[in-house]
């Protein structure tokens, strides 16, 4: 679509006619040729001399061109724009970040694969995770690996290709044989204090208790509450085990209830999957719109065809002016040939 982002500038189109009618035209005074006996011409003429000044005559063709070449630069000046068809970008209105457990219990082979072989919890999770983010489209994704320590695998990002890459990726025990449950929600904390959206929702999944952070799993909670961040803790395994791998889900709850989030029990696939679909439903996706409208100027066009009749004006009016200064034959010369 065609628009013009200063329309007031063709108010100038008049312009230049009121100069011609309100500003007087330009004279020059200059000596004229003294002609000693312009008497004996007038009365042997019968015509008296013209005393007025001399103006020269445009032709209609170059008016014409005249008042093209001031549209023109008038319509240069209103500054034609070419607006493309709307350009519509989705920016993520929420961070979302996936704590993973890596501990050793991981390894356990009581979930199922979706062909119906006994799996490995981690194996699971991946599985189940990995299908949870492709669904996020429109949310950044950040993943946290925890065990004996806790790291973040992955900052914040939109590309959810290379968050499930990685996720594929996590190996048991990579970050040790134990459980850092309160250290994996302190290293979220930070990200979430750099993030510029509003909605700030991590989810921590792990089979066993903490065994070792340096800030308890409820304080870590409270911390993050009071940074807006909302914890949903997804439990996978036995509750019932003892040790080291024994599922603590008193605290569990606690950090859900902390934070305003929720606490989930899977005791197998079909159970994890339920779990991540009724996260999809308490989080639906949320996108901010921005529509954008490519702009490409036109101006170069009008002034270009200014420029062009500007140099066919001046041309036309030297071919004129040489065809006027062309010499008269000489008298008895052949027509078309040069007096020698």
């Amino acid at each position: 679509m065609l628009q013009f982002a200063y329309l007031w500038v063709f108010a100038l189109l008049p312009l230049p006619l009121l100069i011609r009618w309100f500003v007087p035209a330009y004279r020059e005074p200059r000596l004229a040729v003294r002609v000693p006996f312009m008497d004996r011409l007038r009365r042997a003429t019968g015509r008296e001399a013209d005393t007025r000044p001399a103006v020269t005559r445009r032709r209609r063709l170059q008016w014409a061109q005249l008042i093209l070449i001031w549209v023109s630069i008038v319509a240069a000046l209103a500054r034609p724009q070419w607006l493309s068809d709307p350009i519509v970008r989705e920016l993520p209105m929420r961070d979302l970040l996936v704590a993973l457990d890596l501990s050793g219990s991981m390894e356990t082979r009581d979930f199922t694969a979706p062909d119906g072989t006994a799996a490995e919890r981690l194996t699971a999770a991946k599985q189940v995770l990995d299908g949870f983010l492709e669904r996020r489209d429109g949310d950044r994704v950040g993943l946290i690996f925890f065990g004996s320590a806790a790291f973040v695998q992955t900052p914040f990002t939109d590309d959810l290709d290379v968050a499930r890459e990685l996720l594929e990726e996590a190996q048991i025990r990579m970050l040790g044989p134990r459980t850092v449950l309160g250290d994996a929600i302190g290293a979220a904390i930070p990200l979430f204090e750099r993030s510029e959206v509003d909605d700030h929702v991590l989810i921590v999944l792990t089979d066993g208790n903490d065994t070792g952070s340096m800030v308890p799993p409820v304080r870590a909670a409270e911390i993050a509450r009071d940074d807006g961040v909302v914890v949903y803790t997804v439990a996978m395994g036995d509750p019932q085990a003892a040790g080291e791998q024994a599922l603590d889900e008193a605290t569990l709850s606690a950090i859900a209830e902390t934070t305003g989030g929720q606490y989930f029990h899977a005791e197998d696939r079909a159970a994890l999957e339920r779990v991540y679909d009724q996260l999809d439903e308490l989080n639906p996706r949320q996108v901010e719109t921005s529509v954008y409208r490519p702009q490409n100027e036109l101006f170069h066009w009008p002034l270009g065809f200014a420029m062009l009749l500007s140099l066919a004006l001046f041309g036309l009016a030297e071919i004129a002016a040489r065809g006027r200064r062309k010499p008269e034959p000489a008298a008895g010369a052949p027509a078309g040939r040069g007096v020698r």
